[in-house]
């Protein structure tokens, strides 16, 4: 086999998409890669130039770099190898996100065009988007899809944070179902745990995009709230506690209700997230002692 036979063997068979252009930019040759992962076959393009309605290259602001800005004819032009992210245009109309390698193309010393080199980036673009899903269903609690602890942790960090260094105050709910055992030993744990799905979905009817209510464990919830004061604070408290008192769920035709006791306190002084939270715990234990569905502040 001849050795320029050998190469269009090697290279047509890579897993990359690979073409040449001369100096107009007509495409010389097309491997199968290209094939795969434009649409279009050799024979359509071969003897057409780049830049008639075939790649199109795009890039993340839909500029149109086959008119202004396209690499391979930089390269062509100033010698320049270069690398770039764009969307190509795919011969079914969608796009498709593509690294692009431009390399000159010499014979000896004269240019005689480009070569353009380009893999699919789309299972890259997959898996980041599946790392960030996973990102997020990290922080979520699976069975009310409220956050969980970790994301409660880390965004009461933050606000903490912004207390001690901008005196920007908060306040928190510490809550909890009342006599939540009894009623799953009532009633079996999958009624239970639609009673804690309806409770989440009723929390979030009464959250404002600032605040964070979450799970904090077992029939525990924890909201924060910023820009509140104890007035407001207290109010928001008894407008939960009032929501979650009518609420009601249809279990065999038979209306199945529960209460929460809320304790309510505003962040202050040297406090820190273990005194905030162990103070919010105590007055939800007094709520309790005083006989449960109520707001206790302090």
């Amino acid at each position: 086999m001849e050795k320029m036979e050998l190469y269009n063997t090697i290279l047509s068979n890579t897993y990359e998409g690979i073409y040449f252009v001369d100096t107009d930019r007509t495409i010389t040759f097309w491997n199968g890669g290209a094939e795969k992962i434009t649409g279009f076959l050799a024979k359509d393009v071969i003897g057409r130039r780049c830049r008639d309605n075939i790649l199109n290259h795009v890039d993340e602001t839909g500029k149109e770099l086959c008119i202004a800005g396209c690499p391979l004819l930089n390269t062509i032009q100033d010698g320049k190898k270069r690398e770039t992210s764009v969307y190509l245009h795919h011969k079914d109309g969608h796009r498709v996100p593509v690294s692009v390698r431009s390399i000159p193309l010499y014979e000896g010393e004269k240019n005689i065009g480009g070569i353009e080199v380009f893999i699919d980036d789309s299972e890259k673009h997959e898996v980041q988007r599946n790392i960030e899903e996973y990102k997020v269903l990290a922080m979520l609690d699976q069975l009310t899809l409220l956050p969980n602890r970790r994301h409660i942790d880390s965004f009461l960090s933050s606000k903490y944070k912004e207390y001690r260094e901008l005196e920007m105050k908060f306040g928190i709910l510490f809550m909890d179902i009342d006599k939540f055992k009894l009623f799953n030993d009532n009633y079996g744990h999958d009624v239970g745990d639609e009673v804690l799905r309806m409770i989440s979905k009723s929390f979030l009817a009464v959250t404002r995009a600032t605040d964070l209510i979450g799970r904090f464990g077992g029939e525990e919830f924890i909201a924060v709230l910023v820009g509140v004061d104890e007035v407001s604070l207290t109010e928001k408290a008894e407008r939960i506690r009032m929501l979650i008192e009518n609420c009601a769920l249809n279990v065999e035709g038979k209306e199945v209700k529960v209460t929460i006791s809320i304790g309510a306190t505003m962040v202050m002084g040297e406090d820190t997230i273990e005194t905030l939270l162990k103070r919010a715990d105590a007055l939800l234990y007094k709520c309790k002692e005083e006989g449960r569905n109520r707001v206790s502040f302090g």
